[in-house]
């Protein structure tokens, strides 16, 4: 009952961001969460890296509303097993220059208590860092 219950909390956070509702996602996260996302991209990637906590999370998703133009982002299976929720799915997005990028997606959810505490994301960095490479970075 665990699994199902934690994969449902996953898939509302899925369904507020496609609807653009940070705080519906925030929501469901406890108050120190880890946030890790895009194992592998380069730090010139303005959503790369590790946050920490509810403030930072929504710094993140302030920063990928302004860096990241997703034309799809599709999740397509859950794997639930204990605490852990995996979704895996599809994205294809542009830079604000309009550098496109295209991925698989792993993003793991482990949740406490019915919350996120810990999201790491695993995706095609090497297509994300060539992408924002062009916005001006050097690689």
């Amino acid at each position: 009952m665990q699994e199902a219950q934690n994969t449902k909390t996953v898939q509302e956070a899925y369904a507020a961001f496609g609807r653009g509702d940070v705080q519906s996602i925030l929501d469901r996260l406890t108050d120190d969460v880890i946030w890790k996302r895009v194992y592998g991209a380069a730090p010139y990637v303005p959503t790369s890296g590790e946050r920490r906590g509810k403030a930072a999370v929504a710094t993140f998703f302030k920063q990928v509303a302004e860096h990241v133009n997703f034309l799809t982002f599709e999740p397509k299976e859950f794997i639930a097993t204990g605490d852990k929720v995996v979704a895996l799915g599809h994205y294809t997005g542009k830079t604000p220059i309009g550098k496109s990028f295209d991925s698989d997606f792993a993003m793991v959810f482990t949740l406490t208590n019915g919350r996120v505490s810990h999201f790491q994301e695993f995706s095609d960095s090497a297509a994300i860092n060539a992408a924002y490479a062009a916005v001006g970075a050097t690689v």
